[in-house]
């Protein structure tokens, strides 16, 4: 199933709904909680702006998670032997198409397609064996990072978390084969 959180036009109340075509079926809440369709009727997706499909309360993320950004970073005998975790903040949201701003401190931001893993119950110290039964389904993202101010802090919270530097969206999918996808970042057409 592939899910939105959006505004109708003219209105400031977010909704969730089912993308179908289209379409979007409204419905009563958050995908991954319990939820109905709603009483009203199908709406055209040419008549809403779409939000961010996730509303979480922390963004945890995996760091030089490709081979290949390993190797441009890192002699073998220095490469990480664990994975490297850090957290965007939730300010750092923002929707598929909305602006990100350049932060005055920085002469180098970039980008990173990324695929977003979401969880769809409260968890903590899950094993590996039930790890898959927490997750609710999958969404884009893109990773931006103010690259020069990473290298100067030696750490990665002001670099990957300003204000609108995590682009998340435009769907949240279930159902998907994640052994089997393409991440892409394309930028003025160009991948």
């Amino acid at each position: 199933m592939r899910f939105v959180r959006y505004l109708v036009t003219g209105s400031d109340t977010p909704n969730w709904g089912i993308v179908e075509g289209d379409e979007i079926q409204p419905i009563t809440d958050a995908p991954y909680l319990k939820y109905e369709h709603a009483t009203t009727g199908k709406i055209n997706r040419s008549n809403v702006t779409l939000l961010p499909p996730v509303e979480p309360s922390k963004i945890v993320c995996v760091g030089l998670n490709y081979h290949a950004h390993v190797d441009a970073s890192y002699s073998a005998d220095k490469a990480p032997k664990r994975p490297l975790l850090f957290f965007k903040p939730p300010s750092s949201i923002i929707g598929h198409g909305e602006t990100i701003i350049h932060p005055t401190a920085s002469k180098r931001v970039d980008y990173e397609a990324e695929l977003g893993v979401v969880i769809g119950k409260k968890t903590s110290k899950v094993s590996e064996e039930d790890a898959l039964s927490y997750l609710f389904g999958y969404t884009c993202v893109n990773d931006v990072t103010a690259r020069d101010l990473q290298k100067v802090d030696g750490q990665w919270a002001r670099a990957k978390g300003f204000d609108t530097f995590c682009p998340v969206g435009p769907e949240l999918v279930t159902e998907v084969d994640y052994t089997d996808l393409l991440v892409e970042g394309i930028l003025n057409d160009k991948v």
